[in-house]
């Protein structure tokens, strides 16, 4: 039989195949793809999933227009209800406003400094952390409509969610359940193909919302927990589940961290066995997943320090994710010094903190400590930046907190519904709007424009980049000893000044920038004691 359907670009498509022949464990005994000959003549291997009983369903999507002609191929070539089906799916003009579907999914851009749709427009990655997103304490579809909604007007445009496999916790812990339970059943035999049921809306919800998903396949220790095959079982299901998404790809969490209370975490040479171990793990993981993905999606993964580390060739991953610490002010050194040390590595790829000082974390990290993280990173190169609110990335809620971590402790038990109206969220996506005013994408970090500047020796000292003969930004931190001279100015710009307040987006005129004889410009003091950014326009433009 023949099966025809018509697909808007970008959007994904569902093909369903039901087998009367029975199986007694379908997920293990049986493999399901489909083989898809495009309108360029290029072909894609596509993986199905089994969605419970004797069912199996396919997603795809293409930017390419035209009939793509598609065959099925099934492990057990005697069932003729799965193996040699044949279809047609035709793509048509995507007519929505969704950018996701306008521009289609990310990749890396051509010179490998940020990420881009595979149109060709520059994607902004900022990101929001909801590690326990998917579980029934962010109540679908109230609380999750709710909390996508207040970060689509702040202008997120990730998030950062674990597909059920959760830190935190032990495994199997109630507090990781979605309405359906668990992803894989006990013993990790097989997948409980009803959560991901549940998954579904929600990541759908967010791609309809026009936020990219960053989908987390486990925390880190889950490969010791189930073994590197089922891993790969883990991933392959992921990816034909949501592989038609525009997502991006993040292998693991903490990803050779040891389980919290593993008796390797107090014996320094074991922990260093278990992290190399560990590595070459999800090494081979990646590979698998770089293979079974049709779409190429971005792959990254959550690190104890810096993504490149995580795994045993570099080139596995194609954004550098950085974790710098939860300590207040006292983390700001190490995430500028990471994310120097990562841009200036070759091959350069992008680079971005996916973790670093939730708001309110410990009862710190306020919001000035979010708009110096996200300034810092980005004025010194970074492809984006990812948001953290402590209360909503373990979902806690009014009536029963998260509760204690395996060590004992709580991180605060501060409800989601008041964490997510933490102002650090709105302001960094007011430095968002600021920078999207600009080719921000063309960047170059410029400390040779402001001094004194930022060194390893202080950090509290302004930070600069942007376009020369363009537009300059600079960012003063509010514990710094004074205001920089801006100088190297081009004698063929004029510059037109404002303050710009990162804290509610109000901006005060400083008129046309006149450099002294010796190219140097002392802007006026600013109108409070704060952290401020000064922009310079060219107006010869």
């Amino acid at each position: 039989m023949v099966e025809e359907k018509r697909v808007e670009q970008n959007c994904a498509v569902e093909l369903t195949f039901i087998s009367e022949k029975s199986y007694s464990d379908p997920f293990n005994e049986l493999e399901l793809w489909a083989v898809f000959s495009e309108p360029d003549g290029q072909e894609t291997l596509v993986p199905a999933f089994w969605a419970g009983d004797n069912i199996w369903r396919l997603r795809h999507t293409s930017s390419k227009l035209g009939k793509h002609y598609f065959h099925t191929r099934c492990s057990d070539t005697s069932n003729t209800d799965l193996h040699e089906c044949e279809g047609v799916l035709e793509v048509i003009h995507y007519t929505g406003m969704n950018p996701l579907m306008q521009h289609g999914p990310l990749r890396v851009s051509q010179d490998r400094r940020y990420l881009e749709h595979r149109d060709g427009k520059p994607f902004f990655w900022l990101g929001d952390t909801w590690w326990m997103g998917l579980t029934k304490r962010l109540r679908w579809p109230e609380g999750f409509q709710l909390l996508t909604a207040d970060r689509v007007a702040k202008g997120f445009t990730v998030i950062q969610i674990v597909a059920g496999l959760y830190p935190d916790m032990p495994p199997f812990d109630p507090r990781g359940a979605n309405e359906a339970g668990f992803p894989w059943e006990e013993g990790y035999v097989r997948v409980n193909p009803a959560y991901f049921d549940m998954m579904d809306e929600r990541i759908d919800w967010l791609v309809k919302n026009g936020l990219v998903p960053c989908i987390v396949g486990a925390w880190g220790y889950f490969i010791e927990f189930m073994g590197e095959e089922s891993m790969m079982k883990h991933w392959r299901y992921l990816v034909a589940r949501y592989g038609a998404y525009p997502v991006v790809w993040c292998l693991a969490g903490e990803a050779v961290m040891p389980y919290y209370l593993s008796p390797v975490r107090g014996d320094k040479e074991r922990h260093r066995e278990y992290a190399e171990k560990t590595r070459v793990g999800w090494s081979r993981v990646t590979r698998y997943l770089r293979f079974v993905d049709p779409y190429h999606h971005p792959v990254t993964i959550h690190p104890t320090d810096c993504a490149h580390n995580m795994v045993d060739d570099a080139s596995l991953i194609d954004i550098d994710m950085l974790q710098t610490g939860h300590s207040d002010l006292s983390s700001l050194g190490n995430t500028v010094n990471q994310v120097v040390s990562s841009i200036e590595r070759s091959p350069h790829i992008p680079v971005l903190v996916g973790e670093v000082c939730y708001e309110g974390i410990k009862g710190e990290s306020w919001e000035n400590v979010q708009r110096i993280m996200f300034w810092t990173s980005i004025l010194n190169g970074a492809a984006g930046h990812t948001y953290g609110a402590n209360g909503v990335w373990q979902v806690n809620t009014r009536l029963k907190p998260f509760g204690p971590s395996p060590h004992g402790r709580s991180w605060v038990d501060t409800p989601w519904e008041d964490a997510y109206q933490l102002p650090g969220s709105k302001q960094v996506g007011l430095c968002k709007q600021l920078l999207e005013r600009y080719p921000w994408w063309r960047f170059n970090p410029h400390p040779d424009w402001v001094e004194p500047h930022w060194s390893r020796g202080d950090y509290f000292q302004p930070y600069a980049a942007g376009i020369p003969k363009e537009v300059r930004v600079v960012f003063i931190p509010g514990q710094g000893r004074g205001l920089s001279k801006i100088k190297a100015f081009e004698p063929e710009a004029a510059y037109h000044a404002f303050y710009f307040d990162p804290r509610n987006g109000r901006e005060y005129d400083l008129g046309i920038v006149v450099p002294s004889e010796a190219g140097e410009w002392q802007p006026p003091n600013p109108p409070s004691f704060q952290d401020w950014v000064i922009v310079l326009e060219n107006t010869r433009l």
